[in-house]
């Protein structure tokens, strides 16, 4: 239980709440053994992102019965549910301020501290530091481990965000010329879109999401070698080209 509860990013008070609330299914038992697996995270990770969309835990459980019966999310959510699906699969992660600092050994400032505070890196819960992205932890920490300074990390990413952001906003854009163009004035005074409709427009964002991920990943993978090059041009000119 307390293994399922880090890796959600949630309180083990919290998790048995939501047993005792019948929000997630009971766990594989073996004597007295109770065994999670990946389908309690997922659900874990469904109650949050829709407690972020203002549903109540009473009305996430009947979500989540219907869903069970065979009723797509995107037909119990509506249009908003379905446009405003998570693409991030980001997993948040508790520590007290001893394991952060084990994390970044000699690195945590009170500078670095507010640096990451203020980038929404890092939130403070109680007497736990909750970090982001288990993905952002390990790679920050990974690249403080080969020399590179926190305050240096910190300001790449404050510029990776700057450019994450641009690229979302064209993604957005294309999106919703597009794919959702007319959608919303076809429901006048948040009259609801017929189910099929509702299907088709989860569908397709669901197809969307990892396109959007590849061409950012091609784009970046070339860009790198784009500079890569240019750098030793400049550093290095008399070393020549490789074939």
């Amino acid at each position: 239980m307390a293994e399922l509860a880090e890796a959600a990013g949630i309180t083990v008070r919290t998790l048995r709440f939501y047993r005792e609330r019948k929000l997630i299914p009971p766990p594989r038992r073996e004597g007295r053994i109770a065994w999670y697996d990946e389908h309690h995270l997922a659900r874990l990770r469904t109650i949050a992102a829709l407690l972020e969309r203002g549903h109540t835990l009473g009305g996430i459980a009947e979500l989540l019965t219907a869903f069970e019966h065979g009723r797509g999310v995107g037909e119990l959510l509506g249009l908003r549910g379905a446009i405003a699906a998570p693409w991030s699969e980001e997993t948040p992660v508790r520590l007290s301020p001893e394991k952060l600092a084990d994390h970044f050994a000699g690195e945590v400032t009170p500078e670095n501290l507010a640096g990451a505070l203020d980038i929404g890196y890092l939130a403070v819960d109680g007497d736990e530091i909750v970090h982001v992205s288990r993905r952002l932890l390990d790679a920050s920490s990974a690249l403080v481990d080969k020399g590179v300074p926190l305050a240096a990390v910190l300001a790449a990413g404050r510029d990776v965000r700057a450019h994450a952001e641009a690229l979302a906003a064209t993604f957005t854009t294309l999106i919703c010329d597009h794919v959702l163009s007319g959608l919303l004035d076809r429901t006048p005074d948040g009259a609801p879109l017929p189910p099929d409709e509702i299907t088709r427009v989860t569908q397709t964002l669901a197809t969307l999401r990892p396109i959007a991920k590849d061409v950012i990943d091609a784009e970046l993978s070339m860009a790198m070698d784009r500079r890569i090059r240019a750098e030793l041009d400049a550093r290095l000119p008399g070393e020549g080209r490789p074939e």
